[in-house]
């Protein structure tokens, strides 16, 4: 393996997030402290606990998963679709550079981007409600699964988009949405009996569930459900790249 090569894509994708502070780091941590700010006080003084763990913490590993899925998404989206755009892409497919090399090096600064900032959430929210975290060693499992696994669906939206407005598309029309209605600020047991069926077709329920049974050790799901579907979507996400640089789809043309 071409470590040198890894090393350099991702050292370059670091440093774009460097460059881009403001938007990369302190923009989506203030949006996330005022969604805690909003929903812990005014929804937070309506509802004392859910499932026995007060509404402010109850919300904090719904806020992190949703942080975490739609940057890890965009890094990578963005990572692919730039060389792409301005063309240089051709040169990296003509380097001695593995396919694997590549989607590490793209993947691979994405996910640690969405985990740097999933991490100073934590660390924000723990400023405002106290926060336990039963299991740890979980939790920084499905942190570690989720951020690599969107990483890697966004790599594929950067190289299905052929504009930027499709970039935007999936983030802001399917992702947020989907863990909106997943359970990231509510209980699905709080849900009437058809809502909570409809609600267990949508996969971010199952990333939030897990992730959240990290915390308190109370989930809507079974915690292996969640994990066996989280490691489905990196299995079907790695299966749609390696299709890509077979076929070279949207990369040679």
């Amino acid at each position: 393996m071409n470590l040198f090569a890894v090393r350099a894509i991702y050292a370059f994708e670091m440093a774009r997030m460097r460059r881009t502070l403001l938007q990369s780091v302190i923009s989506p941590v203030l949006s996330t402290t005022l969604y805690f700010v909003v929903f812990g006080a005014a929804i937070g003084s309506r509802i004392s606990e859910v499932g026995g763990v007060s509404y402010g913490a109850f919300i904090v590993p719904g806020l992190i998963m949703l942080s975490l899925l739609t940057q890890s998404l965009s890094n990578a989206a963005f990572g692919i679709y730039f060389p792409r755009f301005s063309g240089t892409i051709y040169e990296l497919l003509s380097a001695p550079v593995s396919p694997l090399e590549i989607v590490l090096g793209y993947c691979g600064a994405a996910a640690t981007k969405s985990l740097i900032l999933g991490l100073i959430i934590l660390a924000t929210a723990a400023l405002f409600v106290d926060l336990r975290i039963e299991h740890p060693v979980v939790m920084i499992l499905f942190l570690v699964l989720t951020s690599v696994t969107f990483s890697l669906f966004g790599f594929i939206i950067g190289v299905w988009a052929d504009g930027f407005e499709k970039l935007q598309l999936v983030p802001l029309l399917v992702i947020t949405p989907l863990t909106f209605l997943g359970g990231s600020f509510y209980s699905v047991e709080m849900l009437p009996p058809a809502w909570q069926v409809v609600t267990h077709f949508n996969p971010v329920l199952y990333l939030v569930s897990g992730f959240r049974w990290s915390f308190f050790g109370t989930a809507d799901v079974p915690v292996a459900v969640s994990l066996a579907v989280t490691l489905f979507f990196l299995a079907a996400s790695l299966a749609v790249i390696v299709w890509i640089f077979r076929t070279g789809y949207r990369l040679k043309s």
